[in-house]
């Protein structure tokens, strides 16, 4: 399993190790091939803004945006199934953690289990999907446990 982590803010004040730790765990948990490769991207409120007009036609900063790549299938022998692109805005995240009364860590990492398991299919369309992935993002968190 491959998972890069870039940041585009500079400096970059958070721990990307940490990301990639958990994101690793998220894909052990859901069972991804050893072949699969993930892409992390940390951006600015200005890049988020960008890609969610770009994307989903929404104005301003959204808090994380997940791009799935290719069908879950091996392109070629040998080489990795690209399982797609989470990019996450820790400006938004802070904020949203400010609001709910929780830890600017637990919120990246809600985002982050939240950005890749769209990319495994789940999402919050309805209230029944919604219910569906918020119990399986509690599983993931409730089963992580970071390096001290």
């Amino acid at each position: 399993m491959l998972v890069r982590v870039t940041s585009h803010r500079e400096p970059e004040p958070l721990a990307l190790d940490a990301f990639e730790r958990l994101a690793l765990h998220v894909l052990r948990m859901e069972d991804a091939p050893d072949e699969v490769e993930l892409s992390i991207a940390i951006v600015g409120t200005e890049e988020m803004s960008r890609l969610n007009q770009q994307y989903r036609g929404i104005d301003g900063p959204t808090d994380v945006l997940s791009f799935g790549c290719d069908d879950p299938c091996l392109a070629t022998e040998g080489e990795p199934i690209v399982l797609g692109d989470v990019i996450i805005a820790p400006e938004v995240a802070e904020r949203q953690a400010a609001e709910l009364g929780v830890t600017v860590e637990a919120e990246l990492n809600l985002l982050l289990v939240h950005g890749i398991l769209h990319l495994f299919g789940y999402d919050h369309d309805d209230e029944e999907d919604a219910r569906v992935m918020q119990e399986r993002e509690r599983v993931v968190l409730d089963a992580y446990a970071p390096e001290a």
